[in-house]
């Protein structure tokens, strides 16, 4: 099949959206199949960061996002629909639609081609937490229209099904993220990383994603004071100078990537996520791949991902307290910690990118044949 995989967010951003598209893209060349990537043009000084790829990418031109820079809006254009005419596309996926998904899906349905939407960020949440001129209700109301414009709409956890069909998506399906479990594996475990981070032999809590408003890091502050106990963080962000001053005691890392991410994950102790609007929660689920306990907020994404009391343990969201307590008791009692890191590796056993993404080429399949049985 000719896929257009038309997203929000690509290479080089560093986010859930833009992975997940890059490892759909590998698999379906991997398949025999010929995709094809539509997204934002990046900020001019990093155009050409990205190196090449086996698939062609068409970058269409975009503005940044008002009262969020990092994240760039594409802009409507003939070149979208021309792309997709000139690879000869069968199916379109829309990767986290919401501004180029939503012309990416008029492009679709002018051209007659089957769309498969993959809600993947919490647009509503954004829109109350950053205060970007719409309101929750209205941004409901367009996810709601985008989405349903689509053959199918995949969401990655229970949760996030839930709240699309609560607010009028239909022909919802579940369909998990994958993870690198060869990558992301408990024998990285560093001597040297520990002996860097920990000189004292400190139990080290670390946090690794993107360092925004809406993931609530600060929430760590007491973790970052428990004695004996070092909080390590890892990424970037536009937060990351509100972070450094909220928690002067704790290891900032900056954003690290590949093996050497792996390393990192591997050497902790505990991983702790605050986010509370993840709809799936990868980070959560490649610290688990390194045999990590996990403490992560009893909301969206991690509710699927963490079995309280097997493989770690779901506190409170919004409240400090829950993932300090967590915390602490995680940090005295290293048996515990052992028994919640194995559970956790054998709980994604099966996760694999190879698996998830052959469920993907399934939903491509039954929104050609119903396109097809429409025509």
């Amino acid at each position: 099949m000719r896929i257009a995989l038309v997203t929000e967010s690509f290479l080089p951003d560093v986010n859930g959206v833009a992975h997940s598209v890059v490892r759909a893209a590998e698999h379906l060349v991997n398949r025999g199949h010929e995709p094809m990537v539509i997204a934002p043009q990046p900020p001019p000084g990093v155009r050409g960061a990205v190196g090449s790829l086996p698939y062609p990418v068409v970058r269409i031109p975009s503005l940044p996002m008002p009262g969020y820079p990092q994240i760039r809006l594409g802009l409507p254009t003939p070149a979208l629909t021309a792309a997709l005419r000139t690879h000869g596309t069968e199916v379109v996926h829309l990767a986290s639609p919401f501004v180029l998904g939503a012309w990416g899906a008029a492009a679709a349905k002018a051209l007659r081609l089957p769309c498969v939407a993959v809600y993947q960020t919490d647009v509503a949440a954004y829109a109350r937490a950053y205060r970007v001129g719409m309101t929750e209700p209205a941004a409901w109301r367009w996810i709601r229209t985008v989405h349903n414009a689509a053959a199918r709409t995949l969401a990655p956890s229970t949760e996030s099904v839930a709240a699309l069909t609560t607010h009028g998506v239909r022909r919802v399906h579940l369909w998990r993220r994958g993870v690198d479990d060869v990558r992301f594996h408990p024998r990285r475990r560093s001597g040297g990383i520990r002996r860097a981070l920990a000189p004292r032999g400190e139990v080290l809590a670390g946090f690794v994603g993107r360092l925004a408003v809406e993931k609530q890091v600060e929430l760590l502050a007491g973790v970052s004071r428990l004695p004996g106990v070092r909080l390590v963080v890892v990424g970037d962000g536009p937060a990351a100078g509100m972070l450094r001053r909220a928690l002067p005691e704790a290891v900032f890392l900056g954003a690290r990537h590949g093996d050497q991410l792996a390393r990192i994950y591997a050497s902790l102790d505990v991983f702790v996520h605050t986010g509370p609007y993840e709809t799936f929660g990868q980070a959560v689920q490649e610290a688990m791949a390194s045999g990590l306990p996990v403490v992560a907020p009893a909301a969206g994404g991690p509710r699927d991902l963490v079995q309280d009391g097997r493989t770690g343990h779901l506190v409170p969201p919004y409240r400090s307290e829950g993932f300090t307590d967590a915390v602490a008791g995680l940090a005295a009692d290293p048996d515990r910690r052992a028994l919640f890191g194995a559970a956790g590796r054998v709980a994604i056993e099966g996760r694999s990118w190879a698996a998830v993404g052959d469920e993907l080429i399934g939903h491509y399949e039954a929104a050609l044949a119903g396109s097809l049985v429409t025509a």
